[in-house]
């Protein structure tokens, strides 16, 4: 069971890291990009910038992301305890 705990620990870890990651893509986006004065936004597709890059383009650049971070270095671990215990007596 002790390196399913690893594993677990390790992917709360990922899991964090891209929760930061995230909000530092949504912070600088809406903050960077959305100070000043209104009349001087840029605007893509009738949408000002930083909504477009922060919110709308955010979802699916983080989607991919995710995707692609669980299918690298996420693992299906069995969490049935008897089985960890039958291989614990058996050692």
């Amino acid at each position: 069971m002790r390196k399913a705990f690893r594993q677990a620990d390790r992917e709360a870890l990922i899991t964090l890291g891209l929760y930061a990651f995230f909000f530092v893509w949504w912070t600088v986006f809406a903050f960077g990009l959305g100070s000043g004065d209104v009349e001087e936004y840029d605007y893509v597709l009738g949408l000002p910038a930083w909504f477009f890059y922060s919110c709308v383009l955010g979802y699916p650049v983080m989607t991919l992301v995710l995707w692609v971070v669980v299918r690298r270095f996420f693992a299906d671990i069995p969490l049935d305890e008897a089985e960890d215990d039958e291989k614990g007596e058996r050692q």
